[in-house]
């Protein structure tokens, strides 16, 4: 009886696909069953071999045989990792395999894991593709019924492939030019590279940087005060404090909006890394890490998508997901769920994989048990998709100008009318984030009542106060993760 090879990135991810394939029968390296056979990669098993190993001349460093630009590119199996390659080959070549399941994770690294393996191994059968965005046995399930070619995704493969050679390109070529030149050992990489010229360019501006004074004058009447624009001179700002100070000012202009916050988006990688930065202290590669150990444990979907939205079939099982949410989340209320789920819906914005979701099987097993730090992280994707799928948030903004001494003196106002998905923001800080508060950037606060246009004050007490401009703050993981595309950082570990 002919069967199937499915070939899994990771072991814990095998026994999944295993135990909905009824998988049970475990050998060294694989668990077969009567249909299949389920296999796994611990990561990359393959890698391209060293310079030496295309040309016994590279094994010494020298400047003129630069660059090193291989016709056939080698691949080789990755250290310590020969056994587990060897039991793929077996099975792939084994007679009674018909074809092979690429199960590596749904990404481009997931496609060149496989490829590389496939290749090395000299595997000529034919591939289909597992493609799911959850763990969960019923996305497990739907993924295995649904499969495609896995001539589907060649493009994203050869995307895969030319990132690892501009890699070993740019590493090998630059490492050797720079450490022959310099003689000292410099290496260069494609992303390490760039990241240091950040971080030294900005560390340089830090250490350079002069603090300048500006001035402000800020008028009263007693309840109500106005500030005039920012004054680089000094004598400027005290000449104008004391011309206006004891002195008449006009009330020129009341102005007043109603405006509209809408909620922000779903959660993709980066900014969820960025999030819980800013609330939790996490670095990027923790977040990811726990994030991927959450995603085999079948409680938040894909990790790694670039997407803040979710397609429009999924509309009922989001509607679903969200309605459970206070089961979940201690701070929510059933009547602040659902105003908005339109708003998250996007098939154009929606490539490999759709946002970071809490998965069903979160909802039925609950996240008590958590550790503290898997609990903020799903508390944070939790939360977020109650505020994304929430409503508008309603304030009123009043801004006042006084003239007074032929200058315009100003405040701005901002009282909340609708508090909306502000509402579940406001709740979580309180509640959830036991770090430094994080700093807001807008503060609700009012202009006293009683003002009108043309109200003449006095008198007004005029006071300078003195201000310094800040040098640019040391980059940290929040930074980096909003730049991370500029400088092209692979945040996949190649272990």
């Amino acid at each position: 009886m002919s069967k199937f090879l499915v070939i899994a990135e990771k072991p814990s991810v095998a026994q999944s696909y295993a135990k909905n394939l009824s998988a049970y029968k475990r050998e060294d390296g694989y668990l077969e069953g009567e249909s299949c056979i389920v296999s796994w990669c611990l990561g990359h098993l393959a890698e391209y071999a060293q310079p030496e190993e295309y040309d016994p001349k590279y094994e010494k460093w020298q400047f003129d045989d630069l660059p090193i630009l291989p016709e056939a590119w080698k691949l080789k199996v990755s250290k310590g990792k020969k056994k587990q390659f060897d039991v793929l080959k077996g099975l792939m070549n084994r007679s009674d395999v018909e074809y092979l399941v690429n199960g590596c994770d749904a990404g481009r690294e997931g496609e060149l894991i496989f490829q590389r393996v496939y290749v090395l191994a000299g595997c000529r059968k034919p591939v289909k593709r597992l493609w799911i965005s959850s763990m969960e046995d019923a996305a497990i399930q739907k993924g295995f019924q649904t499969m495609k070619s896995e001539e589907e995704y060649k493009n994203l493969c050869m995307a895969a492939v030319c990132r690892a050679q501009a890699d070993w390109l740019i590493g090998m070529n630059g490492t050797r030019a720079y450490t022959t030149r310099y003689f000292k050992r410099l290496v260069v990489g494609r992303v390490q590279t760039p990241t240091l010229a950040m971080l030294a360019e900005r560390q340089e501006r830090i250490e350079h940087f002069q603090k300048e004074a500006f001035y402000k004058v800020a008028l009263t009447d007693g309840k109500l005060t106005v500030v005039s624009e920012n004054i680089a001179n000094e004598e400027a700002a005290d000449l104008l404090a004391a011309l206006c100070n004891g002195s008449t000012a006009v009330v020129t202009q009341i102005k007043k909006e109603r405006k509209k916050s809408f909620p922000p988006k779903l959660y993709d990688l980066t900014s969820l890394q960025r999030e819980a930065n800013r609330y939790f202290g996490y670095t990027a590669k923790r977040t990811l890490d726990m994030l991927q150990e959450l995603y085999e444990e079948k409680l938040v979907t894909y990790p790694r998508t670039d997407s803040q939205f979710v397609t429009e079939d999924m509309k009922d099982s989001v509607e679903e997901l969200v309605g459970k949410m206070p089961v979940l989340l201690p701070f929510v209320d059933y009547g602040q769920l659902g105003h908005g789920i339109k708003r998250v819906i996007n098939n154009a914005k929606v490539s490999d994989h759709h946002a970071i979701l809490p998965t069903k099987e979160a909802v039925e097993k609950g996240i008590a048990d958590l550790p503290a730090d898997k609990k903020n992280l799903m508390m944070l994707i939790c939360q977020q998709l109650v505020q994304a799928t929430g409503e508008e948030y309603l304030y009123e903004k009043t801004d006042i100008t006084v003239k007074c001494q032929e200058h315009d003196f100003k405040a701005r106002g901002k009282i909340p009318v609708q508090m909306g998905f502000k509402e579940v923001e406001k709740a979580f800080k309180q509640l959830c984030v036991k770090a430094e508060p994080v700093e807001e950037k807008e503060k609700e606060t009012s202009i006293p009542a009683g003002y009108e246009e043309g109200m003449r004050l006095f008198p007004v007490k005029a006071e300078k106060t003195t201000h310094y401009t800040s040098p640019p703050k040391p980059f940290n993981d929040v930074i980096f993760c909003e730049r991370k595309e500029w400088i092209g950082i692979e945040e996949r570990s190649s272990a």
